[in-house]
């Protein structure tokens, strides 16, 4: 019985251990999740008919998450007899990148992991910055089944294939080094290019050109950094680069959507669509109004991100201004502002931003304030039990004993040790900030309703639920996968700022 159970333990670590083989299962089980669902909307459809164009994509995922399967069974077979992966197990990884084709990055993602043996973070993050630009320029190719496009449209696509072009260049320079090699000094203008790239909205190519700067400054180690050593641990988390790509997708068609998208089909009344099923002149269906449901949905994500963001950072600045003066001095000081923050925390932030609205009327702004006010004394609980632990430590007695001043101290010596809690508090408030958003709309207290934004185009999609499912399905998905993703981010944050796992 003791040989059985070391034996399964041995089993159990070698695939554990080994990060293509969690990839493969985790990329086949989604790509076989949405395979189902591809196909089920493909034949669930009015008139006994069905759309040749979910079929023909959900047939590929289907396809390529056989493949992706196959491809698992054999890594697990090299893992528990050779105890690492072959060179020709690691080939078959070409089969899978075609997927990109249909936008399956699951595979597409498991496929570029497995190719290399030996994989630098930068070779990950550049792997992640192409998807998200190329997700972005095929999203946005969709325009070209309307029957119009806007002003800017080729601009904005030659720009995100240009973008797309030098990202392709930089992955393949970087497949060629490995985690512990030397950059040259000419990696410098590759790294100013993707931050040029960055722009966009990609923050994939924003974190990848930081960590080749710090790279070649530190002679080949970004965990000579502590931005480095965080992109190094949170590179391994498949889930948690999954949220961010998700994010960085969204942020990237949020912003390049000023060119690619016309928002007249968005806003516009078109009597002669209405209620619309999902086509290709028109892939999410239209609304009660005729409007692009498509249109809307892309258009109400820079709202959506916009609040988010902001109710996050507001709340983020004063809580933690508030909480570190009241941690630092104590006494007096925090017994006023603490007990303050107390009485404001004993409010409930949906009901304190409802009577703020109803009291200021509905608008984006006073929809910012509203969800900002509630979320400050959180962050201020947050940050003073910080700075009460930091403030204890030897290195913050010393800087006070040889004459420091306290600003000095508290901005110089304990703040910048007490941010990786908030930051982990903020990725998983801007998912709260959206589905709080999204609420408000719902009741009619949020932005105003002729604004595109995700709570009410799912408000006014709720009232066709049994004619016309489409117009509340795809927005109620856009702010689950939005949720998820900061979600999946935060989570992979805690763990990689988490000094207890380090």
């Amino acid at each position: 019985m003791v040989n059985i159970a070391s034996t399964q333990q041995e089993i159990n670590f070698r695939l554990k251990s080994a990060p293509e083989y969690r990839e493969a299962s985790l990329a086949g089980l989604l790509s076989l999740l949405v395979a189902a669902i591809l196909l089920l909307n493909a034949i669930w459809v009015e008139g006994n008919s069905f759309q040749p164009l979910l079929l023909i994509i959900g047939g590929s995922y289907l396809f390529f998450a056989v493949i992706q399967l196959v491809i698992w069974f054999f890594i697990r077979r090299n893992l528990l007899h050779h105890g690492h992966i072959t060179p020709a197990v690691r080939r078959s990884g070409y089969l899978l990148l075609p997927a990109i084709l249909v936008a399956n990055v699951f595979v597409v993602i498991a496929g570029s992991q497995l190719i290399k043996r030996s994989k630098s973070t930068a070779y990950t993050l550049a792997v992640y910055t192409l998807l998200s630009t190329i997700l972005t320029f095929a999203v946005s190719a969709l325009n070209t089944l309307k029957p119009y496009v806007a002003d800017y449209f080729l601009i904005g696509m030659a720009l995100l294939l240009i973008c797309a072009i030098f990202q392709l260049v930089s992955l393949l320079l970087l497949a060629k080094y490995k985690q512990e090699d030397f950059l040259p000094r000419w990696m410098y203008v590759v790294a100013a290019i993707l931050i040029a790239t960055a722009a966009t909205g990609n923050v994939f190519a924003l974190f990848l050109g930081i960590m080749l700067i710090a790279k070649i400054r530190n002679q080949g180690y970004t965990s000579g950094t502590r931005f480095g050593e965080i992109f190094e641990k949170l590179a391994r988390s498949m889930t948690s680069m999954l949220g961010l790509l998700f994010v960085s997708f969204l942020v990237t068609l949020a912003i390049t959507s000023m060119l690619t998208f016309d928002s007249s089909l968005a806003i516009d009344n078109n009597y002669s669509a209405i209620l619309q099923q999902p086509s290709a002149m028109y892939p999410l269906g239209t609304d009660n109004f005729g409007r692009d449901l498509f249109s809307r949905i892309i258009m109400g994500a820079r709202i959506s991100l916009l609040v988010g963001v902001l109710t996050t950072v507001i709340p983020l600045i004063i809580g933690g201004l508030l909480g570190a003066i009241s941690g630092y001095y104590g006494k007096h000081t925090d017994n006023i502002i603490m007990r303050a923050l107390d009485i404001l925390y004993a409010i409930p932030g949906i009901l304190l931003a409802i009577a703020i609205i109803a009291a200021f009327g509905a608008g984006i702004f006073n929809l910012i304030i509203a969800l900002s006010i509630g979320s400050i004394p959180t962050y201020a609980r947050i940050m003073r039990a910080n700075v009460l632990q930091v403030s204890s430590l030897e290195y913050v007695q010393a800087a006070s004993a040889i004459g420091s001043s306290d600003r000095l101290i508290l901005f110089r010596h304990i703040l910048p040790n007490t941010v990786a809690p908030m930051i982990v508090q903020s990725t998983l408030t801007i998912g709260t900030a959206v589905i709080s958003t999204s609420s408000l709309s719902f009741l009619g207290l949020g932005v105003e309703p002729h604004i595109p934004e995700w709570g009410n185009i799912l408000k006014l999609g709720s009232a066709y639920l049994e004619t016309h499912p489409y117009t509340a399905i795809y927005p109620g998905l856009a702010i689950i996968l939005l949720v998820l993703a900061f979600n999946f981010l935060g989570d992979g944050l805690r763990d990689a700022l988490d000094p207890k796992l380090n």
